[in-house]
Protein backbone atom coordinates (compact mmCIF):
# COMPACT_ATOMS: atom_id res chain seq x y z
CA UNK A 1 0.00 0.00 0.00
CA UNK A 2 1.17 3.36 -0.78
CA UNK A 3 -0.12 5.17 2.28
CA UNK A 4 2.27 4.99 5.39
CA UNK A 5 5.02 3.92 2.62
CA UNK A 6 8.68 4.80 4.01
CA UNK A 7 10.28 7.67 1.97
CA UNK A 8 14.26 8.39 2.32
CA UNK A 9 14.31 12.23 1.12
CA UNK A 10 18.17 13.02 0.41
CA UNK A 11 18.15 16.78 0.16
CA UNK A 12 20.63 19.34 1.01
CA UNK A 13 18.41 22.44 0.77
CA UNK A 14 16.92 22.46 3.72
CA UNK A 15 14.16 25.23 2.72
CA UNK A 16 13.11 22.75 -0.13
CA UNK A 17 13.65 19.51 2.24
CA UNK A 18 10.97 20.60 4.22
CA UNK A 19 9.10 21.56 1.95
CA UNK A 20 8.81 18.16 0.35
CA UNK A 21 8.84 16.65 3.51
CA UNK A 22 6.01 18.18 4.98
CA UNK A 23 3.58 18.00 1.89
CA UNK A 24 4.26 14.60 1.40
CA UNK A 25 3.85 13.91 5.15
CA UNK A 26 0.62 15.38 4.75
CA UNK A 27 -0.33 12.69 2.51
CA UNK A 28 0.13 10.00 4.89
CA UNK A 29 3.57 9.20 4.03
CA UNK A 30 6.52 8.79 6.75
CA UNK A 31 9.37 11.07 5.10
CA UNK A 32 13.12 10.59 6.57
CA UNK A 33 15.13 13.64 5.33
CA UNK A 34 18.90 13.99 5.44
CA UNK A 35 21.68 16.56 4.19
CA UNK A 36 24.01 14.41 2.87
CA UNK A 37 24.59 11.87 0.79
CA UNK A 38 26.76 9.72 3.86
CA UNK A 39 23.74 10.34 6.41
CA UNK A 40 21.48 8.86 3.45
CA UNK A 41 23.53 5.63 2.59
CA UNK A 42 23.39 5.07 6.65
CA UNK A 43 19.75 5.79 7.19
CA UNK A 44 19.62 3.32 4.04
CA UNK A 45 21.20 0.52 5.83
CA UNK A 46 19.34 1.13 8.97
CA UNK A 47 15.44 1.05 8.08
CA UNK A 48 13.22 -0.38 5.13
CA UNK A 49 12.59 2.12 3.12
CA UNK A 50 9.70 2.14 0.20
CA UNK A 51 11.25 4.49 -2.34
CA UNK A 52 13.98 7.40 -2.13
CA UNK A 53 14.48 10.49 -3.64
CA UNK A 54 17.27 12.06 -4.28
CA UNK A 55 18.74 15.48 -5.11
CA UNK A 56 22.46 14.64 -7.15
CA UNK A 57 24.49 17.74 -5.86
CA UNK A 58 25.15 16.45 -2.44
CA UNK A 59 27.87 17.28 -0.15
CA UNK A 60 29.85 14.17 1.17
CA UNK A 61 28.14 11.47 -1.50
CA UNK A 62 26.59 12.80 -4.79
CA UNK A 63 22.85 10.99 -5.26
CA UNK A 64 24.28 9.05 -8.27
CA UNK A 65 27.10 7.72 -5.90
CA UNK A 66 24.34 7.30 -3.52
CA UNK A 67 22.27 5.65 -5.72
CA UNK A 68 24.75 3.30 -7.00
CA UNK A 69 25.02 2.19 -3.54
CA UNK A 70 21.47 1.52 -2.93
CA UNK A 71 21.27 -0.61 -6.08
CA UNK A 72 23.81 -2.73 -4.95
CA UNK A 73 21.93 -3.66 -2.02
CA UNK A 74 18.32 -3.14 -3.72
CA UNK A 75 17.34 -3.90 -7.35
CA UNK A 76 13.39 -3.33 -6.42
CA UNK A 77 13.40 -0.11 -4.65
CA UNK A 78 12.38 2.89 -6.45
CA UNK A 79 14.79 5.79 -7.21
CA UNK A 80 13.82 9.48 -7.86
CA UNK A 81 16.27 12.03 -8.99
CA UNK A 82 15.36 15.45 -8.09
CA UNK A 83 18.09 17.73 -8.83
CA UNK A 84 18.55 21.33 -11.01
CA UNK A 85 20.75 19.60 -13.28
CA UNK A 86 18.72 19.35 -16.66
CA UNK A 87 21.31 17.70 -19.08
CA UNK A 88 20.84 15.19 -20.94
CA UNK A 89 23.61 13.24 -20.51
CA UNK A 90 22.99 13.50 -16.14
CA UNK A 91 19.19 12.25 -17.44
CA UNK A 92 20.78 9.62 -19.29
CA UNK A 93 23.22 8.53 -16.66
CA UNK A 94 20.50 8.43 -13.82
CA UNK A 95 18.33 6.25 -15.59
CA UNK A 96 21.44 3.58 -16.60
CA UNK A 97 21.82 3.79 -12.79
CA UNK A 98 18.01 2.60 -12.33
CA UNK A 99 16.12 5.15 -11.77
CA UNK A 100 12.35 5.80 -12.01
CA UNK A 101 12.09 9.17 -12.31
CA UNK A 102 14.02 12.57 -12.40
CA UNK A 103 12.40 15.71 -11.62
CA UNK A 104 14.34 19.05 -12.52
CA UNK A 105 13.81 21.80 -10.38
CA UNK A 106 12.15 24.26 -10.35
CA UNK A 107 9.19 21.96 -10.39
CA UNK A 108 5.51 21.86 -8.98
CA UNK A 109 5.84 20.55 -5.49
CA UNK A 110 1.63 19.12 -6.13
CA UNK A 111 3.16 17.71 -9.65
CA UNK A 112 5.69 15.74 -7.81
CA UNK A 113 3.14 14.55 -4.63
CA UNK A 114 1.37 12.82 -7.65
CA UNK A 115 4.25 11.57 -9.29
CA UNK A 116 5.60 10.08 -6.31
CA UNK A 117 2.01 8.63 -5.71
CA UNK A 118 1.81 6.97 -8.94
CA UNK A 119 5.32 5.39 -8.79
CA UNK A 120 4.24 3.88 -5.14
CA UNK A 121 1.13 2.40 -6.32
CA UNK A 122 2.59 0.77 -9.48
CA UNK A 123 5.31 -0.74 -7.25
CA UNK A 124 2.42 -1.80 -4.46
CA UNK A 125 1.18 -3.96 -7.43
CA UNK A 126 4.42 -6.02 -7.57
CA UNK A 127 3.82 -7.49 -4.56
CA UNK A 128 0.40 -8.69 -4.97
CA UNK A 129 -0.47 -12.81 -4.88
CA UNK A 130 1.74 -14.52 -7.20
CA UNK A 131 -0.55 -16.27 -9.64
CA UNK A 132 0.23 -18.71 -12.74
CA UNK A 133 -0.25 -15.67 -15.34
CA UNK A 134 2.59 -13.98 -13.54
CA UNK A 135 5.07 -16.13 -14.99
CA UNK A 136 6.07 -16.26 -18.62
CA UNK A 137 8.23 -18.23 -20.71
CA UNK A 138 10.33 -17.98 -23.67
CA UNK A 139 13.36 -19.46 -25.50
CA UNK A 140 14.83 -20.44 -22.20
CA UNK A 141 13.62 -18.21 -19.70
CA UNK A 142 11.36 -17.54 -17.82
CA UNK A 143 9.50 -14.27 -16.50
CA UNK A 144 8.02 -13.70 -12.43
CA UNK A 145 6.48 -11.06 -12.89
CA UNK A 146 5.48 -10.38 -9.30
CA UNK A 147 9.23 -11.16 -7.91
CA UNK A 148 10.78 -9.32 -9.88
CA UNK A 149 12.83 -12.42 -11.78
CA UNK A 150 14.17 -13.41 -14.66
CA UNK A 151 15.41 -16.77 -15.14
CA UNK A 152 17.60 -17.26 -18.45
CA UNK A 153 18.96 -20.33 -19.22
CA UNK A 154 19.99 -21.08 -15.39
CA UNK A 155 20.99 -17.43 -14.93
CA UNK A 156 18.76 -15.04 -12.26
CA UNK A 157 18.51 -11.67 -12.25
CA UNK A 158 16.73 -9.59 -9.74
CA UNK A 159 15.08 -6.63 -12.38
CA UNK A 160 13.98 -3.18 -11.24
CA UNK A 161 9.94 -2.46 -11.98
CA UNK A 162 10.23 -0.88 -15.07
CA UNK A 163 12.46 -3.41 -16.39
CA UNK A 164 9.93 -6.27 -15.38
CA UNK A 165 7.34 -4.22 -17.13
CA UNK A 166 9.19 -3.76 -20.38
CA UNK A 167 10.56 -7.62 -20.28
CA UNK A 168 7.16 -8.44 -19.80
CA UNK A 169 5.43 -6.90 -22.95
CA UNK A 170 8.51 -8.47 -24.67
CA UNK A 171 7.69 -11.87 -23.02
CA UNK A 172 3.73 -11.66 -24.39
CA UNK A 173 4.23 -10.73 -27.49
CA UNK A 174 7.08 -12.76 -28.50
CA UNK A 175 7.51 -13.11 -32.41
CA UNK A 176 5.29 -9.79 -32.95
CA UNK A 177 6.20 -6.79 -33.81
CA UNK A 178 5.73 -4.11 -30.75
CA UNK A 179 5.75 -0.06 -31.99
CA UNK A 180 7.72 2.39 -29.74
CA UNK A 181 4.69 4.08 -28.92
CA UNK A 182 3.03 0.87 -27.43
CA UNK A 183 6.30 0.65 -24.86
CA UNK A 184 6.52 4.63 -24.10
CA UNK A 185 2.59 4.78 -23.43
CA UNK A 186 2.25 1.95 -21.05
CA UNK A 187 4.96 2.20 -19.49
CA UNK A 188 6.62 5.70 -19.34
CA UNK A 189 3.36 7.33 -20.41
CA UNK A 190 4.99 9.28 -22.35
CA UNK A 191 6.43 9.72 -25.76
CA UNK A 192 8.86 12.90 -26.02
CA UNK A 193 12.30 12.30 -27.18
CA UNK A 194 14.32 12.40 -24.16
CA UNK A 195 11.97 9.25 -22.34
CA UNK A 196 12.48 7.27 -25.87
CA UNK A 197 15.81 7.82 -25.35
CA UNK A 198 15.79 6.03 -21.74
CA UNK A 199 13.59 3.61 -23.40
CA UNK A 200 16.74 2.89 -25.27
CA UNK A 201 18.92 2.02 -22.27
CA UNK A 202 16.77 -0.12 -20.61
CA UNK A 203 16.44 -2.49 -24.06
CA UNK A 204 19.94 -2.53 -23.72
CA UNK A 205 20.06 -3.47 -20.55
CA UNK A 206 17.50 -5.92 -21.12
CA UNK A 207 19.63 -7.62 -24.16
CA UNK A 208 22.76 -8.22 -21.42
CA UNK A 209 20.30 -9.79 -18.92
CA UNK A 210 19.13 -12.11 -21.88
CA UNK A 211 22.49 -12.77 -22.95
CA UNK A 212 23.02 -16.11 -21.68
CA UNK A 213 19.77 -17.40 -23.39
CA UNK A 214 21.33 -17.64 -27.48
CA UNK A 215 17.71 -18.39 -28.38
CA UNK A 216 16.47 -15.50 -27.61
CA UNK A 217 16.88 -12.22 -29.52
CA UNK A 218 15.70 -8.59 -28.73
CA UNK A 219 15.79 -6.96 -32.64
CA UNK A 220 15.55 -3.07 -33.43
CA UNK A 221 13.18 -2.11 -36.25
CA UNK A 222 14.56 1.15 -37.08
CA UNK A 223 12.11 4.00 -36.55
CA UNK A 224 9.16 1.33 -35.86
CA UNK A 225 9.72 -0.39 -32.53
CA UNK A 226 11.36 -3.97 -31.35
CA UNK A 227 10.52 -7.45 -31.53
CA UNK A 228 12.10 -10.24 -29.07
CA UNK A 229 13.00 -13.31 -31.06
CA UNK A 230 12.80 -16.91 -30.21
CA UNK A 231 15.01 -19.24 -31.65
CA UNK A 232 13.34 -22.50 -29.91
CA UNK A 233 9.61 -21.33 -31.66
Amino acid sequence: MSKGAQIMLVEDDESLGFLIKDTLDAHGWQVHLYVSGEKGLTAFHNHPFDLCILDIMLPEKDGFDLAMEVRKYNQQIPIVFLTARNQLEDRIRGFRIGADDYVCKPFSIQEFKYRIEAILKRTADVHAPVDRSAVLKAGNSTLDVHNLLLHANGETTRLTYKECKLLLLFFRHCGKLIERDVFLKAIWEDDGFFVARSMDVFVSRLRKYLRSDGSLKIENIRGIGYILKDATG
